[in-house]
C-alpha cells in the first residue's frame, strides 16, 4: 500500500507542477535539468513499481532443514580465478 501512495503522490506532483511555454532558446541549462529530473523521476517510479521475477524476498518456504548439534566454522585458503590465495569461511558439521 505504501508503495501506491508513493507512486500516486509523485505522479501527482509531477503532473501539477508549473510549466512554462517552450522556446528554442539558451535557458541557462533548463533544458537539461528538465531531462534529468524526468530522468530521475521515472526511475523512481520505476523502482516502485518493479516486484521482481519470483515476487521478491521471502517467496518460497524453507522447508526442512536437517539440524546438526556439532557445526562449526573452519577457515580454508583457496586460489581465486587470478591465482591469488583467500580464505573463506566453510561450515563443517559432524
Amino acid at each position: 500500500m505504501l508503495k501506491v501512495t508513493t507512486i500516486a503522490a509523485i505522479s501527482a506532483l509531477a503532473l501539477t507542477a508549473v510549466s512554462q511555454p517552450a522556446f528554442a532558446r539558451n535557458n541557462g541549462g533548463a533544458i537539461a535539468a528538465g531531462v534529468i529530473g524526468g530522468l530521475a523521476v521515472g526511475a523512481i517510479i520505476g523502482s516502485q513499481t518493479n516486484r521482481g521475477y519470483y515476487g521478491g524476498p521471502g517467496y518460497a518456504e524453507s522447508g526442512y532443514q536437517p539440524v546438526y548439534t556439532n557445526c562449526r566454522f573452519e577457515r580454508e585458503q583457496v586460489v581465486d580465478q587470478y591465482g591469488r590465495y583467500r580464505t573463506r569461511r566453510i561450515r563443517v558439521c559432524d
